[in-house]
């Protein structure tokens, strides 16, 4: 066994002690066994703050950053690579974060596990655009998606897309004038431009950091799913 398989298995231990961290199976997600669904404000969080969605959270490194700057709403992290957001679910148990959790799951089951209006924004930050003509059904921004975000969505149904990725930038333009939703704001390099709303700026991850000493641009779109 490599050192990375080891690291893996110590960290999928590990998620396994976190508080702040649901793995639910397939099976489960289907009937609702968890009883997560419509339940998040009452039996995970205690309380009746708004709920955030980061999707595909990687490290966890957005989500713990935006619950430390805003401890009055809560955030939820949802990648199915639990060995990645291990690092998140880590640090916002060592810093008492009351208002971070992590859930493993697909994306494509988000609206077994989330109830209709349930959740105020969700966060996509940095996603594979997963480029080739046959992979279009895992791009986190294809129309498939985008109805079960407003499903669960409240409210205007505030989307934020973070990328360095023009194809996907560019791709999730097309598409949201070609379904007629409301684009509220969008900027090609967000880091070269003035006038940046400050949530797109205020958060930088260490890929993000890297593709910026790199010279990529970084994109960024706030759209309306309703």
């Amino acid at each position: 066994m490599t050192v990375g398989s080891k690291n893996k298995l110590k960290r999928f231990k590990e998620n396994e002690t976190f508080a702040n961290v649901i793995q639910p199976t397939r099976e489960q997600a289907f009937n609702n066994e968890l009883k997560l669904k419509g339940n998040w404000k009452k039996t995970i969080f205690k309380n009746n703050n708004p709920i955030v969605l980061e999707l595909g959270c990687g490290k966890g490194e957005y989500t713990v950053a935006l619950a430390k700057k805003n401890p009055d709403i809560n955030y939820i992290g949802v990648d199915i690579k639990g060995a990645r957001f291990w690092r998140g679910a880590k640090t916002a148990l060592e810093e008492e974060l009351k208002n971070v959790r992590f859930l493993r799951t697909q994306i494509e089951l988000i609206d077994l596990f989330f109830a209709e209006a349930e959740v105020q924004e969700i966060w996509i930050t940095f996603p594979d655009p997963q480029i080739k003509y046959k992979r279009t059904k895992h791009r986190l921004t294809n129309k498939n998606f985008l109805e079960k975000y407003n499903k669960i969505l409240s409210g205007p149904g505030v989307v934020h897309l973070k990328t360095d990725s023009e194809f996907m930038h560019g791709y999730t333009l097309g598409l949201l004038h070609g379904m007629g939703k409301t684009i509220i704001y969008s900027n090609h390099d967000i880091y070269g431009s003035t006038g940046v709303p400050e949530e797109a700026t205020a958060v930088k991850t260490f890929y993000e950091q890297q593709f910026l000493e790199q010279g990529k641009k970084i994109t960024y779109i706030r759209f309306k799913v309703h």
